[in-house]
């Protein structure tokens, strides 16, 4: 992708739309020829059923193979007569097709590896935050087959009901829940079965934690002492509680779903390699281009080809082919917090953490796909309301029986639990902006945490309900002393500073070419998913989410994705109505 970023870099968007019988990806989009052969692009696969190998035409091109370029593809090859060329700028997500040699992405309990390295991600950061004590914040995300979803801890999280109907009324129209749970259970296929919530057929494995941990039960038990239900699937009918979290791992591996679903789709995955081969002078589409970069890439593909603020464009030689103001605008992101405790019992990871253990496990998972390497450990969680008069959760909780320190960066130092908590729907809204006009260089990414005195308020609630729980009695026989923020941290003004030196990203970066009515200044693109102004483009990623779901990315990308594959088939939206949805039985206390 990031070759593609750079032909279209060196030509642009000219600076009106043709319509052709086969939509060049320019003369047009894409008409450099030099920058071609200059730079070899990785091409994860040519799918069809259709041969295409003697010319460089293709029904559909999706620029980047994540979660939702992945699911794309997939989708729009069931139809024997399209041919789909998808683009990623990074590796396979295997070696030598073998996926126990790249045991850093498809082993669960290795996620932390790609979080620290470069060769599978970006490596994005974003600038100094005015409000979180200047400090720049690290932001990986995923150049990979697969994108992030090789990269990330595999909680399988849907959101809340109320964020699909939020949708539609901020302009997403027919993005309803009732129009989405059904492109969620289309994807699932959870090890539990299918219900009125639960997809069983799907191509996208979900199951759940099986590592019995000691310390996950004690979280489970101290949320309801301290006052909070259980719900048995905080995807399905009742969000709110605490319990047992979907993952997208299967029979030990990770992630099951997206590029996954493609190579056990389409064996015959190939990749152009650097050095080995190289795209011809024109790639050619004859419906359309899809956008499937993410909530970074997507815009600054878009900026770079000319769609977005007229003056910024300018102000870079950039000509202009579509003033849509609204590209790169509306950046959201979930930040979180680490309360940690130091365990008093060895029921922790911290030993698994020592190397003749982790060559114990490592052993174990390479040879049976089972044991401690098998998961993420993320197995338990909850959604909370913040306060009184709040109608659905906006704080989320995920627990694990170990430490984090600096994103995994640094080793755990001690037998320790933690919870990672934050607020979920934040009114912070940041924004993101080229620095040049070199497809290589990163964006200039501002997401302007903390910059509402709510979202501190709703950080300092998280604190204190966290630490609430873990002083419930199912903690009494693991329970040393606090160590992140520590029992010196009790006044607002302690907490808030705490918040603000150690808080972080979730890594759930979107909205920034938001979906909405095309008379909305602000939308980038229409409820169709096509770019508003262009003909004979889309963007399918989180990027075009109106607003944030209150929960983890990767399940709601999936289900944007599969929605679309049928929007641009052509084909009625599934639609279920009337699923019940638990609504608390009274607004006038948080629980």
């Amino acid at each position: 992708m990031a070759c593609l970023i750079k032909r279209i870099q060196k030509c642009g968007f000219i600076s009106q739309v043709h319509r052709v019988g086969r939509l060049l990806i320019k003369t047009h989009i894409l008409k450099c020829s030099k920058a071609f052969s200059e730079r070899s692009l990785n091409t994860t696969r040519e799918f069809s059923q259709v041969s295409s190998q003697t010319t460089d035409s293709f029904t559909y091109i999706i620029v980047g193979a994540g979660s939702a370029g992945c699911v794309l593809a997939n989708r729009l090859t069931e139809d024997p007569h399209s041919t789909v060329k998808l683009l990623e700028a990074g590796p396979k997500d295997t070696v030598l097709d073998s996926k126990r040699f790249s045991w850093k992405i498809h082993m669960p309990a290795a996620l932390t590896y790609n979080l620290c390295d470069d060769k599978y991600n970006w490596y994005y950061h974003t600038t100094p935050q005015r409000h979180m004590d200047n400090r720049i914040m690290y932001w990986p995300r995923g150049r990979v087959w697969g994108g992030s979803s090789s990269l990330n801890a595999m909680v399988y999280i849907r959101g809340h009901a109320e964020d699909y109907n939020r949708w539609s009324k901020e302009g997403a129209a027919g993005w309803d829940y009732e129009y989405c749970l059904p492109y969620f259970k289309k994807a699932q296929a959870h090890e539990l079965g299918a219900d009125l919530y639960r997809g069983g057929n799907g191509p996208l494995h979900v199951s759940r934690g099986k590592t019995n941990n000691p310390l996950h039960h004690a979280f489970l038990d101290a949320a309801q002492q301290a006052g909070y239900p259980f719900t048995d699937d905080m995807n399905g009918f009742q969000q709110e509680g605490f319990g047992w979290m979907d993952m997208t791992v299967h029979k030990g591996l990770e992630p099951w779903g997206t590029c996954g679903t493609l190579n056990e789709t389409f064996p015959e995955v190939w990749q152009t390699t650097a050095g080995a081969a190289t795209m011809g002078p024109e790639v050619f589409a004859s419906k359309e281009v899809i956008l499937s970069g993410g909530a970074i890439n997507s815009p600054q593909l878009l900026l770079l080809s000319g769609v977005g603020n007229a003056d910024d464009l300018k102000k870079l030689g950039i000509p202009v082919v579509c003033n849509l103001s609204g590209v790169g605008q509306n950046l959201q992101d979930h930040l979180e917090v680490y309360i940690q405790q130091k365990c008093t019992q060895p029921v922790t990871l911290y030993k698994s953490q020592k190397p003749l253990k982790m060559i114990k496990i490592g052993l174990e998972w390479f040879w049976k796909f089972t044991g401690e390497g098998a998961s993420a450990h993320l197995e338990t969680g909850g959604f909370i309301r913040s306060r009184p008069g709040v109608s659905h959760p906006d704080i989320q909780f995920h627990f694990l029986p170990s430490q984090v320190i600096d994103h995994g960066r640094i080793p755990s130092q001690l037998e320790a639990y933690q919870v990672h908590i934050g607020p979920m729907r934040s009114t912070s809204i940041g924004w993101l902006k080229l620095k040049s006009t070199d497809p290589m260089e990163h964006p200039i990414l501002e997401p302007n945490y903390l910059s509402a005195e709510m979202d501190v308020w709703e950080f300092r609630q998280c604190v204190k309900l966290a630490r609430e729980i873990f002083a419930q009695k199912a903690f009494d026989k693991f329970r040393g002393p606090e160590i992140q923020p520590g029992s010196h941290v009790q006044s607002d003004g302690e907490i808030d500073d705490f918040i603000r030196r150690q808080a972080d990203s979730a890594y759930h970066p979107s909205c920034t070419c938001k979906m909405g009515h095309s008379s909305d200044s602000t939308a980038v693109v229409d409820p169709q998913t096509k770019v508003i102004g262009v003909e004979n483009l889309r963007v399918v990623d989180a990027s075009i989410m109106p607003s944030m779901v209150s929960g983890n990315l990767n399940a709601p990308t999936i289900m944007i994705a599969e929605k679309a594959a049928d929007i641009i088939k052509g084909l009625p939206s599934l639609q279920e109505k009337n699923v019940p949805v638990y609504k608390p039985k009274t607004l006038e206390t948080q629980r």
